[in-house]
């Protein structure tokens, strides 16, 4: 995926790990700030930093002057950081913070004011999510649309590679803050993500408690960049002879952003992630993404739950946007391909390898005229009211429908020419392109021919299969790099407008 040419062959100095001496004072971590978002009940939030080794260090929450809890703890000789978790709290606020160190005679105080309990979302990805509201449809109208929303605060991860695992950031482009337009348009590509905004917006309407954002995106970054040696090594990604794809623009080695942009916020307490990446996949390491993103959700998943001391759910709720379209892509099946490795090849989530997710289908919110690119779509409204339908049904246990219907069954009446697929949902049918193709096979060779819609039910489509003079052996529906105009596939759900999601079967007896 194109980066914004400010980035584009930008050096970062690769940065080392942070407070590993004695002479680090005492200080919070770096995103323990005024106006910050803690994780509400029924997790406790951690808070930590770092000191003076074996000092102690008392930390007390504060409404309106009265002492809420206290807590004690002393600062570890090895890594000269102290942690406290605190009791679950309610969602509300605001509150104070204050930490104090106490070495001998010496007492220091730090303290942080508005703090809200909530729900917090860390929302990750390459451009697509690093977009700003600046960029989207009616940014003028989003960037006024902030009075509202001021218990939704933001906070933005400056673009930073490392070697090695950070424990804290480097460095922080915007520290929490309520939104505005100023931050929210900050620039092209700088803080703060409009997905990540969006998606906290539509939340904060649902349930009407504060929620915390933290952005930490990079553009044209490839999903190991991401992930740690660890997830990379249980897929078997080579770590030799890579070869750079024009899809690559940013950073490409294995973890260095993992190390510096995701690692040093594993001690948070984490309600969920949300994630748009996978363009700069399309030509690098393509056939290992159906095990790399499980991998990496699986080992966020980890590291967050153990350095929140367990706080942070084991199998928190993960959700992703499934790639859109691309004018300039290569006609083959790239594209599509990514798609479909984004669900590890099941098509939908959750499911057995992808555990606790959700998904939106961007498929049919193509952008042609996009300033930015075709592969920068400007309808992020839309994307993050399907990640949120998504989220509400998997981390919050709502009974909505938050994805478009996929067949269950199929049945193939070969003396008529037909195949019949059998809906879980009802479906609603608005055009009847030839979007759907057949695999066609006859003296060992197979190829796909279009299998034009026959007739359609409340739950079944009939497919023509009369082309086919071999043998019928797959089927697949919006197998394309572009497969339809904006807002105009084939298939959708009645009531949700939700698009039914690419799939590919394969014949069986």
């Amino acid at each position: 995926m194109a980066a914004p040419r400010f980035v584009f062959g930008l050096v970062l100095p690769l940065v080392l790990p942070a407070a590993t001496s004695a002479d680090v004072g005492f200080r919070f971590a770096s995103y323990i700030n005024n106006y910050m978002v803690l994780q509400k009940e029924p997790a406790g939030a951690v808070i930590w930093g770092y000191g003076t080794s074996g000092a102690t260090v008392t930390v007390t929450l504060y409404q309106d002057q009265e002492t809420i809890m206290e807590k004690v703890t002393s600062v570890k000789a090895h890594s000269n950081s102290w942690m406290v978790v605190l009791d679950p709290m309610k969602p509300g606020g605001p509150y104070e913070v204050m930490a104090q160190q106490t070495f001998g005679k010496m007492n220091f105080t730090l303290r942080v004011h508005d703090v809200l309990f909530g729900d917090v979302w860390l929302c990750s990805g390459q451009s697509n999510m690093q977009m700003t509201v600046s960029q989207i449809f009616n940014a003028t109208r989003e960037l006024a649309n902030t009075a509202a929303y001021q218990s939704v605060r933001i906070f933005s991860v400056s673009l930073i590679q490392a070697e090695q695992e950070l424990e804290d950031l480097a460095k922080v482009d915007l520290q929490w803050a309520k939104p505005t337009t100023e931050n929210l348009g900050h620039g092209i590509y700088e803080y703060m993500s409009a997905v990540c905004w969006l998606f906290g917006r539509n939340l904060y309407d649902t349930l009407q408690y504060p929620i915390g954002l933290i952005s930490s995106s990079w553009g044209g970054t490839p999903i190991e960049a991401w992930s740690s040696e660890r997830s990379l090594k249980a897929c078997g990604v080579p770590t030799q002879g890579f070869t750079q794809s024009n899809s690559v623009t940013g950073p490409s080695n294995h973890s260095v952003l993992w190390n510096a942009m995701i690692h040093p916020l594993h001690n948070m307490t984490l309600k969920g992630v949300i994630w748009y990446q996978g363009e700069s996949n399309m030509n690098f390491n393509r056939d290992l993404y159906n095990c790399t993103f499980p991998a990496l959700i699986e080992d966020w998943r980890q590291t967050f739950h153990h350095g929140s001391q367990g706080q942070t759910e084991r199998f928190f709720p993960f959700g992703f946007v499934q790639l859109s379209s691309y004018l300039s892509a290569p006609s083959d099946d790239t594209f599509p391909q990514i798609r479909w490795h984004q669900t590890a090849d099941f098509g939908y989530v959750p499911n057995l390898r992808m555990p606790n997710t959700f998904m939106a289908v961007a498929m049919d919110l193509c952008d042609r005229k996009s300033p930015f690119g075709s592969i920068h779509p400007r309808d992020k409204q839309t994307v993050a009211y399907r990640l949120h339908l998504g989220a509400r049904a998997v981390a919050y246990g709502e009974k909505v429908i938050f994805q478009g219907p996929l067949p269950e069954k199929m049945e193939l009446l070969a003396d008529k020419g037909l195949l019949n697929l059998m809906y879980s949902q009802e479906i609603q049918v608005q055009r009847q392109d030839k979007i759907f193709e057949i695999s066609c096979c006859s003296n060992h060779q197979c190829k796909w021919l279009p299998a034009p819609m026959n007739a359609f039910s409340a739950q079944t489509l009939t497919l023509s299969t009369g082309s086919c003079r071999g043998t019928l052996a797959a089927v697949r529906y919006a197998w394309a790099t572009w497969p339809c105009e904006y807002k105009q596939c084939p298939i959708y759900h009645p009531s949700s407008t939700l698009p039914a999601p690419p799939f590919i079967a394969f014949m069986t007896n």
